[in-house]
């Protein structure tokens, strides 16, 4: 197995839940990538000592967790790692990602005051020769790059506080900073999502082979006032990241 097994159990939990934590581990960290199959029960019985009742019950976990499926013939696999939001839920990417029970992280590649796109000043509704303050930044969940999210603030939110640096992009939610820095809250807005081919800039940045596609979202965020203040165009990798419709 190309995994650490030889750790001996604790007493702290079931035995079952302990050998699902190491599988995950051995997954987050890439010893089983997308696709791999995962050690047959017989391999975990052998392996640990166990009855067959409790190595189908880590695998079951795992299989709950939508991190493995099980296919006949083959066995267990694991599944491509794909986040997935549902779009009535106006949410930063951080909070997004916390209520799913993973860890958000930012590559910060701008943050400054700069002319805005024509498509941002028209939704901010600035007028001609305002400037903004722009952040693009790269989402990751668990270490693993998910999307590309280009961020333009209204300017007169910053009258009386600076924006944000980099630094602190790099290391906490817009949302969140909005709301404890400035008192800004976000509650609401529109958001339209559509399907496209990555132009090669963006496939660069997302690692993406030239071609792929992806999920592109344009949202207009607003606070409860009906204030607009936030444009942000996020490209989002298509094998990693899906929205969902609840009927």
């Amino acid at each position: 197995m190309s995994w650490d097994s030889s750790q001996p159990f604790t007493d702290d939990a079931p035995l079952w839940e302990q050998i699902a934590d190491r599988l995950r581990r051995a997954i987050d960290a890439g010893h089983f990538g997308p696709g791999a199959v995962l050690p047959t029960e017989a391999d975990i019985n052998a392996q640990f000592q166990v009855s067959r009742t409790t190595s189908r019950a880590a695998m079951n976990r795992l299989v709950q967790e939508g991190l493995v499926i099980r296919r006949a013939g083959i066995g267990s696999i694991v599944r491509e790692f794909r986040v997935e939001r549902p779009v009535s839920q106006l949410t930063g990417f951080s909070e997004d990602m916390r209520r799913r029970g993973l860890s958000s992280s930012y590559t910060v590649l701008k943050a400054g005051m700069e002319a805005p796109s024509p498509e941002a000043a028209e939704a901010l509704g600035l007028p001609a020769g305002d400037i903004t303050f722009q952040s693009e930044r790269l989402l990751s969940a668990n270490g693993r790059l998910i999307g590309l999210s280009e961020s333009w603030l209204r300017p007169d939110l910053f009258t009386t506080h600076a924006p944000p640096s980099s630094a602190e992009l790099g290391t906490r939610s817009l949302y969140e900073w909005l709301r404890s820095t400035l008192g800004v809250e976000i509650i609401g807005g529109v958001e339209h999502i559509e399907a496209a081919i990555a132009p090669s800039a963006i496939c660069k940045k997302l690692q993406l082979t030239p071609g792929s596609p992806v999920l592109v979202a344009r949202r207009l965020a607003k606070t409860k006032g009906g204030l607009s203040v936030e444009f942000a165009i996020t490209t989002y990798r298509a094998d990693r990241y899906r929205f969902r419709v609840e009927l």
